[in-house]
C-alpha cells in the first residue's frame, strides 16, 4: 500500500502501516469506566466501530499509542506539544457527545489545559452518536 501517514501525536510521517495504531482517542476501557458499562451491547460496538466523527478514530504511531494506553489527560497527552489543545478538544467532545463522565483528576487536567495552554480554543461537538 502507498502512501505516508502522519501522526499527530508525535509529529512523525510513516510509509508503512505496520508502524501505525488506529487509536480510540476515549480507550474503550475509559469510556466503559466513564459510563458505557451501562450501554447495551450495540450502543458499544457502535461507539467502539464509531465512523461518524472522524476524530474518534485517530491513525498514531504505534509505540506513542502504547504508551498512552487507556489513561485520560490526567496522566496522557501528546508528546506533540503541538497536538495538545486538538487532542484535549476531541477528547472533551467525545465524552460530550457520548455522555460519558469525568473523574476529578481528569477534569482538573483538562480545566488546567483549557485555561492555560489551551486558553480561547473551540471546540466542536458532533451533538448526535450513533443509535
Amino acid at each position: 500500500m502507498a502512501g505516508d501517514w502522519y501522526s499527530t501525536y508525535d509529529a512523525l510521517t510513516w510509509e508503512t502501516p505496520g508502524d501505525l495504531d488506529v487509536d480510540h482517542v476515549v480507550a474503550l476501557s475509559e469510556a466503559f469506566q466513564s459510563g458505557a458499562y451501562s450501554w447495551d451491547l450495540q450502543r458499544r460496538t457502535n461507539y467502539a466501530n464509531d465512523l461518524t466523527d472522524p476524530r474518534t478514530l485517530a491513525a498514531v504511531t504505534d509505540n506513542v499509542n502504547a504508551s498512552k494506553g487507556d489513561r485520560d489527560p490526567a496522566n496522557w497527552i501528546p508528546p506533540n506539544n503541538a497536538a495538545v489543545c486538538d487532542y484535549i478538544g476531541t477528547w472533551i467532545s467525545i465524552k460530550i457527545r457520548w455522555s460519558l463522565t469525568i473523574d476529578p483528576a481528569e477534569r482538573n487536567a483538562l480545566t488546567n489545559l483549557v485555561q492555560g495552554q489551551c486558553a480561547g480554543m473551540t471546540i466542536g461537538i458532533i451533538t448526535a452518536p450513533p443509535n
